[in-house]
């Protein structure tokens, strides 16, 4: 029996910002894989209206949320880079309530596995919430390209994310499973299939 009181495989899939989580995520999902994604839980956490943007304001002010009430994440971003104690703080308001949300959607799956993506799975030790752990790694260089491609963010601030996120040696040490993404969406997808028929497997036996 699984951790979740019934025979699904729980999977945690983690990685280094711009490593290709979200690729990896849908390609499970298009498998038919369910993919519970733990920043898209928190950005729902974090809507007008809930109780945690509320807590968020009255720690980083009102310059952290957008005229349209929308948190101002590229704001956010930039303090909690730079000052550990507000990182610490937002943590300390959201992973609670993310866990609990987790727990609540695992309890609902019937598929013999599900994905859940914790982007900070072993730096927030929420290894119990699952039964492997499956990295995606790419080299430093891709991640940092890749980042500045998509968020804009200056090059000192992706070098702070990325040297605040567990390195290259410990995820790979903790990793049950390793996706490398440093060539194309071809090998990338045969591999998804490869641990898909692999998980299948252990989770039958689970």
């Amino acid at each position: 029996m699984g951790k979740h009181g019934k025979h699904t495989l729980v999977v945690g899939l983690t990685g280094g910002i711009g490593s290709g989580k979200t690729t990896v995520a849908e390609g499970f999902s298009a498998l038919g894989v369910p993919v519970i994604d733990a920043d898209q839980l928190a950005r729902e956490l974090v809507e007008p209206g809930q109780p945690a943007l509320d807590e968020i304001i009255e720690i980083f002010g009102k310059a952290s949320v957008a005229p349209d009430g929308q948190l101002e994440r590229s704001y956010l971003r930039e303090k909690i880079y730079t000052d550990v104690g507000l990182k610490l703080r937002l943590e300390a308001i959201l992973h609670p309530k993310i866990r609990q949300r987790i727990r609540t959607l695992l309890s609902n799956i019937q598929e013999p596995y599900c994905i859940v993506v914790i982007p900070l799975l072993l730096e927030t030790q929420q290894n119990d919430l699952v039964n492997r752990i499956l990295v995606v790694d790419a080299p430093e260089k891709e991640q940092r390209q890749r980042v500045a491609a998509r968020d804009s963010l200056s090059d000192n601030t992706i070098m702070a994310i990325i040297q605040s996120q567990a390195d290259r040696s410990t995820r790979l040490a903790a990793a049950d499973d390793v996706i490398v993404n440093d060539r194309n969406i071809a090998s990338l997808t045969d591999r998804i299939q490869e641990l898909h028929q692999h998980y299948m497997e252990i989770a039958y036996d689970h």
